[in-house]
């Protein structure tokens, strides 16, 4: 057989293996995208948006997985659990006379349960973004119920929007 019928040979079989190799890489790709989003729910959307794209939001999750999957998350005992439930009762039936007050109270203690189950309670996106991870549905409820805990800070918000922030907490 001629050299040129090798080459030829050689060529077409080079890009068979690239068109696979690239196939491949696309399927896997779209398979990571699949399992983020249902993963992560409502914040794969919310992450699209903060990030600018769909890659640069898929890598800020995968790091975020990474991160959380380094941590030491801990149930509560069933006596801090019980001390909570506790202590969340008197937040929310301390809303009638103190809203206010109620709706600091309350992310007080969404903070301190965090601490306690082995969360870096640092900064706030932080929270938020290793909360995602475990818990995705629940996050979009802790970001509104900050939003309205930091606008009451700057006595921005009335008597309702109080209350949703309660509600969020919850």
């Amino acid at each position: 057989m001629p050299t040129w019928s090798w080459i030829v040979i050689a060529v077409v079989a080079l890009v068979i293996v690239l068109l696979a190799v690239i196939v491949g890489v696309s399927m896997m790709r779209q398979k990571r995208s699949e399992r983020l989003r249902e993963q992560f729910g409502p914040e794969y959307e919310h992450a699209v948006e903060t990030a600018g794209g769909q890659r640069a939001a898929e890598r800020e999750l995968l790091a975020r997985e990474r991160k959380h999957n380094k941590l030491k998350i801990s149930e509560l005992s069933p006596e801090s659990r019980a001390r909570y439930v506790e202590a969340w009762g008197v937040t929310q039936a301390g809303f009638v006379d103190d809203p206010s007050k109620s709706v600091g109270e309350a992310d007080r203690l969404v903070t301190e349960v965090m601490r306690e189950r082995g969360y870096p309670i640092d900064d706030f996106e932080q929270r938020a973004a290793d909360i995602s991870v475990d818990h995705p549905k629940v996050v979009e409820h802790y970001r509104a119920a900050h939003i309205l805990h930091l606008a009451q800070e700057q006595g921005e918000i009335g008597t309702e929007a109080q209350r949703e922030a309660i509600v969020h907490y919850r």
